[in-house]
């Protein structure tokens, strides 16, 4: 297996990273694990951030792209 420090994700549809980024939140609630909740902050501010734009747009964004 090849060695990777990063994963691309041009190859992640947006139905797969709002899934993703769903599941971390509810995990992170349920659980009281804040490194969920903080994975998920992170991903959706470096995201946010390649997009341009602010999370909340760019949550907005994926929820409407997937209905």
């Amino acid at each position: 297996m090849n060695n990777f420090d990063k994963i691309s994700i041009q190859e992640i549809s947006k139905k797969d990273m709002l899934l993703i980024i769903e599941a971390l939140e509810y995990t992170g609630l349920r659980t009281n694990i804040r490194e969920y909740i903080d994975l998920r902050n992170n991903m959706v501010q470096e995201l946010s951030n390649l997009a341009e734009t602010s999370e909340e747009e760019f949550l907005a964004y994926l929820n409407k792209s997937v209905q």
